[in-house]
């Protein structure tokens, strides 16, 4: 019995070893009724406080949100409740005449009862449409009319060619010179971020490290078997069963001793699906999720077990802590109303200073991965470059960035470690919403 017991010790024991925790438990999420519900209280919010602050701000009497069937746009679902709008043309239009309240008018094919909160609601027969919208504008007569055109960013432009010219054409040669570009203000109103997003933008951020967790280990990684491919299957089935969605694919990239990883522009090339997973790879992976209509953006670092090695190389992990102290630096760079090539300039002057070499390609995230706002990034690196908004205190930052490091365990062989990692601007600075990574992640 004594035997057996000691036996049975040493069995749990090595199982530890193996297997040193269970994956953390994910958190619980909404609904999609409950999610439905908390996205219309973030909507009633902003449209009821805050857009009709920033339409002044921008000098913008009127702003008309267009949506097409099959072409949404990308501002829709976040200036009205998010549902499918299936009209051929569904307008959305925003009124400041000089009150406290600003006019919301929804002139769209099906009617809707969700939008009946938050807007008076239009429905006229389609051959009345144009003639609706130009009697709403008429009795307006707005000195300026936003349009969601003229931006820099895929976020800042969804109106089309086509409804760019129904428009015109609706309202007549006077009333279309007083078109602007709604850009500023959409800006603005994406990159405002509530005080009750952060608690949900964290549980988003929360699963997506429990996957990514779990996708870099012995349960999905098998060296010698599992393929880049495997990997990448297994994270969106997974997303698929929560019923979360990604906004890309998540990216796997392999290192590998004596063996070149080649470059797609300036970055490490992706792996292909049919890659297989050896012993000693140091591997990395790009994912992220959507949840509640905002994206997370992660990236991490595992280090794949030779036979008879107990942890990582003393080499990698240098190369690892030398990430970590480059994202060190680029907090103490972030601050409220500072300009993202400032930042940029002072991370990277430590850096030299401390002999890393590293890039940053950090850029603001919410309401998409790559969201609007402030980014740090090598890209633009001086004042002069397209413009962008400073750091927003409460904003959400994707720290996106590498170093690479020669490892002298692989002959001088230089490895890029890359991480990124969603913060928030307090105060007080930037805070992580989770503990960053500052260990690789270890396959058996």
């Amino acid at each position: 019995m004594k035997t057996f017991a000691s036996a049975l010790l040493i069995t749990i024991l090595l199982s530890v070893a193996v297997y040193p925790q269970r994956p953390e438990p994910l958190p619980k999420l909404l609904s999609v009724r409950e999610q439905q519900a908390v996205r219309e209280s973030w909507l009633k919010k902003r449209l009821d406080t805050m857009l009709l602050p920033m339409m002044r701000q921008q000098k913008i009497e009127m702003w008309i949100v267009t949506n097409e069937e099959f072409h949404a746009d990308p501002v829709t679902e976040y200036i009205a409740p998010p549902l499918p709008y299936n009209g051929r043309r569904d307008f959305f239009i925003f009124a400041d005449r000089g009150g406290d309240k600003l006019d919301r008018i929804a002139l769209v094919r099906y009617p809707e009862e969700h939008l009946k909160s938050f807007f008076e609601v239009l429905n006229p027969p389609g051959r009345e449409t144009a003639a609706t919208l130009k009697r709403i504008v008429e009795e307006r007569n707005p000195k300026t009319i936003a349009l969601n055109m003229g931006g820099t960013r895929g976020a800042t432009n969804g109106l089309t060619h086509d409804t760019y010219n129904f428009l015109a054409e609706t309202l007549g040669k006077d009333l279309a010179s007083h078109f602007v570009s709604a850009a500023p203000l959409i800006v603005e109103y994406m990159d405002t971020r509530l005080p009750e997003e952060l608690e949900h933008y964290g549980t988003a951020v929360t699963v997506t490290d429990i996957l990514t967790r779990r996708a870099f280990s012995n349960e999905v990684i098998t060296p010698g078997k599992t393929t880049v491919g495997d990997v990448r299957w297994w994270f969106l089935q997974q997303v698929n069963n929560l019923g979360l969605g990604v906004w890309f694919q998540p990216d796997l990239r392999v290192q590998r001793q004596n063996t070149e990883t080649g470059k797609t522009l300036q970055f490490l090339e992706v792996a292909e699906e049919s890659t297989v997973i050896q012993r000693g790879d140091v591997i990395h992976i790009d994912c992220g999720v959507n949840y509640l209509g905002l994206s997370t953006d992660w990236q991490k670092m595992a280090y794949v077990l030779r036979a008879g090695e107990k942890d990582v190389p003393e080499g990698l992990k240098k190369a690892l802590t030398n990430t970590n102290r480059l994202q060190d630096a680029l907090f103490t760079h972030i601050k409220t109303g500072a300009k993202g090539f400032e930042a940029y300039e002072a991370t990277m002057s430590n850096m030299k200073t401390a002999g890393i070499e590293a890039m940053i390609y950090s850029h603001s995230v919410g309401n998409q991965g790559h969201a609007l706002g402030a980014s740090v990034d090598f890209r633009r690196p001086t004042a002069g470059a397209p413009a962008e908004p400073p750091f927003r205190e409460g904003s959400y930052t994707s720290i996106e960035l590498n170093t690479t490091t020669a490892v002298p365990e692989w002959g001088g062989q230089k490895v890029t470690i890359m991480m990124e990692d969603d913060a928030y601007l307090t105060k007080d600075g930037m805070k992580w919403f989770r503990p960053r990574q500052t260990a690789f992640y270890i396959i058996r």
